[in-house]
């Protein structure tokens, strides 16, 4: 009789991208060259049912870089490639390739990590799986979708001194989404609809923008 065969052991120069939480996530980044430069392919690929928090956590993190313009400029694009795909109701993001094989130096994600430990740390005590129904049915996600196309357009306009708060917003629908916790996620909502009302609708610029952007992304 012969006998099993042994499984393969780990690749170690490949980090290893499973358990889906937020002690996952700070550990993703925590070892390592700080100058390899991370995939956003690489870093999606193992992972299942919280692949979108991940991509819309590593998609924020320019909105927190304090250059006038460049933040919003690059995370707010990506945040509606993020929510488009939950609107139509996909499951796993799809990156085209000129975004799969970029990403953030593992120093840069370490260090941003490093900023907001604590409050991270703090909040894993908090949140829990819970309440499913705002997170898994596709009208629930569909709808998370669309608050985030709204806050990634909101995020891409130059209104003055937002992006730390939008950029914090989302980083809260990501966390809710990582940990699968529908009670934060019905405080987005809540914040999301509050900001694209506040922000957008009552200036009656949004609209006006939204097309103007869209022309300068697509035309």
């Amino acid at each position: 009789m012969t006998s099993p065969a042994e499984p393969t052991p780990p690749d170690p120069t490949r980090p290893q991208y499973r358990n889906e939480g937020i002690r996952t996530l700070l550990a993703m980044f925590d070892h390592g060259d700080p100058e390899q430069r991370l995939l956003l392919g690489q870093i999606l690929q193992d992972l299942q049912q919280s692949a979108f928090g991940v991509f819309l956590f590593v998609a924020i993190l320019p909105a927190f870089i304090p250059i006038p313009g460049l933040g919003g400029a690059v995370s707010g694009p990506l945040v509606v490639l993020i929510g488009a795909q939950m609107l139509c109701g996909m499951r796993r993001p799809w990156l085209p390739g000129f975004i799969r094989n970029r990403g953030p130096k593992r120093g840069t994600m370490h260090r941003f990590l490093e900023r907001i430990d604590r409050p991270l740390r703090r909040l894993d005590r908090l949140l829990k799986p819970r309440m499913p129904g705002l997170l898994v049915p596709l009208p629930a996600h569909a709808f998370s979708g669309l608050l985030l196309i709204l806050i990634g357009v909101l995020l891409s306009l130059p209104i003055p001194l937002t992006n730390y708060l939008f950029g914090f917003q989302l980083l809260l629908f990501a966390l809710a989404l990582l940990e699968r916790d529908g009670v934060l996620m019905l405080l987005n909502w809540i914040g999301a609809v509050a900001a694209v009302l506040f922000f957008g609708f009552s200036s009656g610029q949004l609209v006006g923008y939204t097309v103007d952007l869209f022309q300068r992304w697509f035309g």
